[in-house]
């Protein structure tokens, strides 16, 4: 039995504030039944095909019997609702905005783990950036249940409290906990919070989607441009295309001719040359205006 157990909360008592209070002091926490009605099964019926014809992974760290698979916001629009979840976001939001103006989609995963699957390394998600982590929290990731998370089953091995510590691949089993919930709901983890997949010991598939949500100035882990090209991304939610990258990131990322990307959606907008714009924060602007004015004073 392991002794430590992360913080749960149910769709009915989970807020804003108690999700940040959790991951901030903990690293993760569990939402309970987050997905309404039959959205689980809605995305399940709909990813169905790729979980049915995608072949296991061919490496260890990403497991020999386990599928995944990118891109799940092209593959299930019912995924959308995962993705976009205002509870999720809202809390999400409020830790990574302490870094960036705006947060981004770092991938949308698929992860089915078979049966006989070991367990996967304890890994940090923000070690795919090689920085140094300084307190600064570069990602969140939240992982929703398509079927029940089991110990048995290969739920997800978290270690409270590893998001303010060095790595660290081997821990005491009374040091760790596992994300058991059922379908439905949602575990959220930091990325520099010690984690990895379950051990699956039973004779079924325990399969979920993951949606992880970075700061605007990173790099995706997922080409989120080739997952969703502007004539796919046309189809989509304004705010999913804002997090998959189709807006400005103050000051000045991401831009195209000088514009903010949403201006693609917009028709004939981009139809002739347009001036470069500045894309700044209000306190750069304010900064300019404060140095032009002082200079044309003297």
């Amino acid at each position: 039995m392991t002794t430590c157990n992360l913080r749960r909360l149910t769709s009915r008592s989970a807020t804003e504030e108690a999700i940040v209070a959790a991951l901030d002091g903990d690293g993760a926490v569990i939402i309970e039944d987050l997905a309404k009605g039959a959205l689980a099964n809605d995305v399940t019926e709909q990813l169905s095909p790729w979980f049915n014809d995608t072949p296991p992974g061919d490496g260890l760290f990403f497991g020999r019997r386990t599928v995944r698979f990118g891109g799940v916001i092209t593959k299930s629009t019912a995924s959308h609702q995962m993705c976009l979840h205002p509870l999720v976001l809202s809390a999400v939001e409020k830790i990574l905005l302490r870094s960036c103006t705006s947060i981004q989609l770092n991938l949308s995963q698929a992860i089915s783990i078979g049966a006989g699957e070991p367990e996967q390394i304890l890994h940090g998600d923000d070690e795919m950036w090689m920085a140094p982590r300084n307190g600064t929290e570069y990602m969140i990731n939240a992982m929703w249940a398509l079927t029940d998370f089991t110990k048995e089953n290969g739920a997800t091995r978290i270690v409270p409290g590893s998001h303010k510590g060095p790595v660290r691949r081997m821990v005491d089993e009374s040091e760790l906990t596992y994300a058991e919930m059922p379908a439905g709901s949602v575990v959220l983890w930091c990325g520099s919070a010690m984690h990895g997949g379950g051990a699956n010991t039973t004779k079924t598939n325990r399969s979920g989607v993951v949606m992880s949500y970075s700061l605007g100035w990173l790099r995706q882990a997922e080409n989120q441009y080739l997952v969703a090209p502007p004539d796919v991304a046309r189809t989509m939610p304004a705010r999913l295309r804002d997090l998959i990258g189709y807006q400005i990131h103050e000051p000045n990322l991401g831009h195209f001719e000088g514009q903010d990307p949403r201006l693609l959606f917009e028709d004939g907008a981009l139809a002739r040359p347009l001036p470069f714009r500045d894309h700044l924060p209000q306190s750069a602007k304010e900064e300019l205006i404060a140095y032009y004015s002082q200079v044309a004073a003297e």
